[in-house]
């Protein structure tokens, strides 16, 4: 996304904890940063506030993508990611709603300062249909849910000051982790999509004229590429899932 988004003639600071050694364009500014810490957090945001006095801008989008959960899925020999609640490991809660949710909310709350100031702005949660339906784990459903529960509240709040945010569900990406799957003949790719997609998906949504009318909502990237008309890499324009397919 971050990759992409320079390529959309946005400024972008790209974050995390290994950002470092990220491939991404040489015009996208590297500032590492674990998201679970809110003191990394809020130097994010002096770094961009000093960056954006510089350059006489302020801070027109949030993406908020950090996420964790799929860490150690097999332990003591045991695939974890589909047990029942009762037999979740407590890490996967940590990571998905520390790593995912609150790191989300932190960073909403520091740009919010900001955008409200300018009186625009557009935040977008990262989420899933696991919000909506029963997929995998009951954890994962939890964290989905309440990533669309923030973007909507969030955005009744800021209504009255021009900023809106949003939740964007993506199809099956092709991260490496996904990959990998794949070559495994664990995944089928007939109908995925690349990291950059939902990259030109959020440009195009942070110039809609329309924006603050999908403010609150749970938006599908596929769905919001074919209304304007956006291709992935390869041409292609993927078919956006359902509740049901999901």
């Amino acid at each position: 996304m971050a990759a992409e988004l320079a390529t959309q003639n946005l400024r972008v600071f790209a974050t995390g904890r290994t950002i470092a050694t990220a491939d991404l364009p040489t015009q996208v500014v590297r500032i590492p940063c674990d998201h679970r810490n809110d003191s990394d957090t809020e130097r994010v945001f002096e770094r961009i506030r000093e960056n954006g006095a510089d350059a006489g801008s302020g801070l027109d989008v949030l993406v908020n993508s950090a996420w964790g959960g799929y860490e150690r899925m097999v332990e003591n020999g045991h695939f974890t990611w589909n047990l029942p609640f009762w037999q979740q490991p407590m890490h996967r809660w940590a990571s998905m709603m520390d790593g995912g949710v609150r790191a989300a909310f932190v960073a909403s709350a520091l740009a919010a300062r900001e955008m409200t100031a300018q009186r625009s702005g557009l935040i977008v949660n990262i989420s899933f249909w696991a919000a909506q339906k029963y997929i995998g784990n009951a954890i994962y459903g939890i964290a989905k849910a309440a990533t669309d529960k923030m973007s909507a509240d969030m955005a009744h709040e800021l209504r009255e000051s021009g900023v809106a945010v949003v939740s964007l569900y993506p199809g099956l990406v092709r991260t490496e982790s996904v990959m990998e799957a794949a070559k495994a003949g664990w995944l089928d790719l007939s109908n995925s999509e690349s990291p950059e997609f939902i990259g030109r998906v959020i440009a195009a949504l942070s110039r809609d004229a329309k924006l603050m009318e999908r403010s609150g909502h749970g938006l599908v990237a596929a769905e919001v590429a074919r209304e304007f008309g956006i291709t992935d890499l390869d041409g292609r324009q993927p078919v956006p899932l359902t509740l049901a397919e999901a």
